[in-house]
């Protein structure tokens, strides 16, 4: 029998860097995700989170119910969840250096395994939906994203204290003869901001990189 597997184990590059700076080349993976705007204190920002969840543990634990498994199946951990962040398209005409919470735009998403097609997450979102009647489930989308040459760094602590090490990373970027794509980053969240005191939280943080 198969082993679980386990990504905390099997790709520890990607999801467990140094708690410095870094550079990686992330290959194009697969997600579930959806999008929002406002504050991720905010009641929307929650219940897009938990409606990620409910459909990737539907696509997690539904196969072991079937007749049949799709082709290259395996059992897995649920990858963790991650977000990639920007301004509203007003709050970047009148950026003055500061950010406001509610101008925020983000896309949540959790990664998935490489059995998982569009055939098979368009029928896991309808058991999803059969599953737990959520409005939100009808905003889900399946699909391919690739980061490329990226900086990351493992954050200890406070989201509110992110920026100093973004600092850090675009000194680094700099020095390694690199520019940041653009202000968009993501956040891959390795902790329960539920459970974890806000200067324990581990947080993978990234942005897309140029060569200058």
């Amino acid at each position: 029998m198969q082993a679980k597997y386990e990504w905390r184990k099997k790709e520890k590059a990607i999801y467990f860097p140094k708690n410095k700076p870094e550079i990686i080349d992330i290959p194009e993976f697969t997600f579930i995700s959806i999008e929002g705007e406002g504050s991720p204190v905010g009641r929307r920002f929650i219940e897009n989170i938990g409606a990620l969840y409910s459909l990737a543990y539907t696509i997690k634990m539904m196969p072991k119910k079937m007749d049949t498994v799709p082709v290259g199946y395996f059992d897995f951990t649920v990858y963790p969840l991650e977000g990639v962040w920007d301004i509203n398209d007003e709050a970047k005409a009148n950026f003055n250096g500061t950010i406001n919470k509610d101008d925020l735009v983000y896309k949540l998403m959790i990664r998935q395994p490489d059995f998982v097609d569009d055939c098979f997450f368009r029928e896991m979102l309808e058991v999803a939906k059969e599953k737990k009647k959520n409005p939100l489930l009808e905003e889900m989308k399946f699909e391919r994203i690739y980061e490329g040459l990226c900086v990351q760094m493992l954050h200890l602590g406070s989201y509110d204290d992110e920026p100093a090490s973004f600092n850090k990373m675009e000194d680094f970027a700099r020095e390694e003869g690199l520019t940041r794509s653009s202000k968009v980053h993501r956040e891959v969240y390795l902790s329960d901001v539920r459970k974890i005191a806000p200067e324990k939280l581990k947080t993978v943080l990234r942005f897309q990189a140029e060569r200058l």
